[in-house]
């Protein structure tokens, strides 16, 4: 409901705008100037007027293709007084309510008898062709439509997952899997996730252009349909911990597998995950994978070794009369294997030590955002905990492998706050859940007030990835709220092998297209996943043979 008289107050906002930017152009175009000021009534009318489809006004208060619809609106109306070269056009869309101010306070605008000629498609234009500039709109409302409220494309550009999500893999998540949740940041550039990055250009990016804006929200609200997040679902939600975005909808979207549901306990036991004091259980196509280490009497074939197992991440690889190799992303069966290979040695996991907890420190970085180095070229850290690649809560002394026992919250919970608590949910108060968070003396203060007690508003979650020693995961960013998630992904629709550099590894797997993955089922745990060529088939023909279909449709009607 709050969603609902938030999003009605900005729409009477954007109409009183609108109404003074442009009642005289009624008045002249023969309508009442109170129209111009009546949501709904104001672009229904200059639709009209401009010879268009009456219903385009609904379009014009959906969040963020609202916006689009509205420059329409005001290219329309200047249309109509005769303002129709490039450079209008340009400036409506630019500088939207004051050039139609201007139009709409010159004594010498007047109204134009023909017909305006940009339309979209929907509204039978009569023996002539579709305007290049109302296609592209049309184009940019439908395609803005999918991604926003339906389906959105979503790339893997690290290896959290692999096996099973792999790197260069891209998605279609369905976002109404979960409850659809509503757009929180009405005014934004489609197409875009946070930022508009400047390309090349190293640096903060904090100092990025925000593709949205941040003063012009909405609250978080969801349309409670589809499934509760079950666990081993594979989910997309928007980063935690995410310090560029203060609009949480707007944080980088991560892809994990859901490990533990609100009401779980969590447990890392020498890398082995555990649920409820059980072992996990996997899925069909579920590959778990670990660190190991391989030392080997002669240099190993990175390459045949990727063209025989697939991912390979090198982490370190050093040696002189023996050579040691540090992989992420084995399972193992490939340890195994990689271990009756001629002159390997040894294979043995890579585990943490019990007790130590991952603690990770800022880099110090220069005045272009780069890491400073030392002399040897080592990079130089500061004392400053960096909190989102440190260890959670950042009190416990776990790591990746000996981790937990932790319960995850969930709504209704009633926590005690103590002082040794207070890293497991200060996020969650502060952070997630909208209040401000105090201690001082050993007591706590909830938006001001004392508190001995806190209870949870959401349902939380772990996310986990299958590459369990390559993964920045829940055991780093800790509890996902459910306000964070955006939804579930379909299948893959291409999947590219090379398209992202692995940070982490000395080696880059060759480029080459995995077409046996592509139109695949990507949330199902079969082994053998559905195919979605169909899909692709009847969008290809119906794109290239949409206008012959529309005639064979139009000679049967006729019949």
């Amino acid at each position: 409901m709050d969603y609902i008289i938030q999003l009605a107050i900005l729409i009477a906002i954007a109409s009183l705008i609108f109404g003074i930017s442009a009642w005289k152009l009624f008045t002249k175009l023969g309508e009442p100037a109170y129209k111009a000021f009546i949501p709904g009534i104001n672009y229904a009318t200059v639709a009209k007027n401009c010879g268009k489809p009456r219903w385009w006004a609904i379009l014009a208060y959906i969040p963020i293709i609202g916006p689009i619809m509205m420059t329409v609106f005001n290219v329309l109306l200047i249309q109509k007084f005769g303002k129709k070269s490039v450079v209008d056009t340009i400036l409506a869309i630019i500088l939207p309510f004051i050039y139609v101010a201007f139009v709409n306070y010159n004594a010498k605008s007047t109204v134009e008898t023909k017909e305006t000629e940009f339309f979209l498609p929907g509204e039978k234009p009569k023996k002539r062709k579709e305007s290049l500039l109302g296609a592209l709109t049309f184009a940019a409302v439908f395609a803005t439509c999918i991604h926003t409220y339906i389906i959105q494309p979503f790339g893997i550009p690290t290896g959290s997952m692999e096996r099973t999500l792999l790197v260069g893999d891209f998605l279609f998540v369905n976002k109404w899997a979960y409850g659809y949740r509503l757009p929180m940041r009405p005014v934004a550039l489609p197409f875009f996730q946070g930022t508009i990055m400047d390309i090349g250009k190293p640096g903060n990016p904090k100092d990025d252009p925000k593709s949205y804006i941040e003063s012009i929200k909405l609250p978080y609200s969801r349309i409670p349909v589809g499934n509760k997040i079950s666990r081993r679902d594979i989910v997309v939600f928007n980063y935690p911990q995410d310090s560029v975005h203060s609009s949480f909808d707007r944080a980088d979207p991560y892809v994990k597998r859901c490990a533990a549901v609100a009401g779980d306990i969590l447990e890392f036991k020498a890398g082995r995950l555990f649920i409820n004091n059980k072992p996990e259980e996997k899925l069909g196509d579920q590959e778990i994978q670990h660190a190991y280490t391989v030392i080997s009497q002669e240099p190993l074939d990175i390459n045949g070794l990727y063209d025989r197992f697939g991912f390979l991440s090198v982490m370190d690889a050093s040696g002189n009369s023996s050579y040691q190799y540090i992989f992420s992303g084995l399972t193992p069966g490939i340890a195994n294997e990689i271990k009756n290979l001629p002159g390997v040695a040894s294979v043995k996991e890579y585990l943490d030590t019990p007790g130590v907890p991952a603690l990770s420190y800022k880099k110090i970085a220069d005045s272009s955002g780069r890491p400073e180095k030392d002399d040897s070229g080592n990079t130089l850290y500061s004392k400053n905990l960096d909190v989102s690649s440190s260890i959670f809560p950042i009190n416990k002394p776990w790591n990746p492998d000996y981790y937990g026992p932790i319960q995850v919250p969930k709504k209704g919970d009633v926590v005690n706050l103590t002082a040794d608590n207070f890293y497991l949910y200060r996020w969650i108060i502060s952070r997630y859940e909208g209040h401000t968070l105090e201690q001082k003396d050993g007591k706590f203060f909830i938006d001001s007030k004392p508190a001995t007690t806190y209870t949870v508003q959401y349902d939380y979650y772990m996310m986990i990835g299958d590459n369990r020693d390559a993964s920045l995961d829940s055991r780093f960013f800790g509890f996902v709220p459910e306000t964070h998630i955006m939804g579930k992904p379909m299948f893959t629709w291409m999947s590219l092998q090379g398209a992202f550099p692995d940070a982490n590894s000395s080696y880059q797997a060759p480029f080459k297209v995995r077409w046996d993955r592509m139109f695949k089922a990507t949330n199902t745990g079969e082994v053998n996943k559905t195919s979605y060529w169909w899909i692709a088939a009847i969008v290809l023909l119906l794109f290239f043979f949409w206008e012959q279909v529309m005639k064979l449709f139009k000679k049967n009607t006729k019949k």
